[in-house]
């Protein structure tokens, strides 16, 4: 995917300042700017200016980082996405349906939290919340994995068995 420089430079920006204004020592500068202003209210006598001063910065700072956050919660998002559309892209049991779910109208989310609530509720039916066969679940999905793999393997090797050497060409 091709994108422009001021696109390259914008996301390198927003990662490093939602980084940058995530830290410690951006809440306390923060925090030491606001003291300072509180410490200089006397000296201006609480002025219209003094006050207008504070204001104007913080809803500068506050209208420029709501973009910038937005843009990393999206990257964010995003990524997590795709992450967990490679999770159910690579195990047999789960749905591909279920993959770019996002996508779908709020009525539809709404529909498919609904049917996994019921299986939810099914499960406490069936057993305690102490008791998990998730273990044994994973152990046995890993040995079928491991099958499977065994098979391809086998497989690629009888095709590469059958399949004729190519000749060496003299130039």
């Amino acid at each position: 995917m091709e994108t422009n420089k001021f696109t390259r430079f914008f996301e390198k920006f927003a990662s490093k300042a939602t980084q940058a204004t995530g830290s410690s020592t951006a809440f306390l500068l923060a925090l030491l700017t606001v003291i300072i202003w509180l410490i200089t209210g006397p000296i201006f006598g609480y002025s219209d200016t003094w006050q207008l001063v504070i204001n104007t910065g913080t809803t500068i700072i506050t209208f420029l980082m709501v973009f910038l956050i937005q843009k990393s919660q999206n990257k964010d998002s995003l990524a997590m996405q795709i992450k967990l559309n490679e999770l159910i892209a690579v195990n047999r049991k789960a749905s591909n349906r279920l993959l770019n779910v996002e996508d779908l109208t709020e009525a539809e989310l709404h529909a498919l939290h609904q049917f996994f609530g019921v299986l939810a509720e099914r499960a406490k039916a069936e057993s305690n919340l102490s008791e998990s066969h998730s273990i044994e679940e994973a152990e046995e999905i890993h040995e079928d994995k491991i099958e499977e793999l065994e098979q391809r393997r086998q497989e690629r090797k009888k095709s590469n068995l059958h399949q004729p050497r190519a000749s060496k060409a003299k130039p």
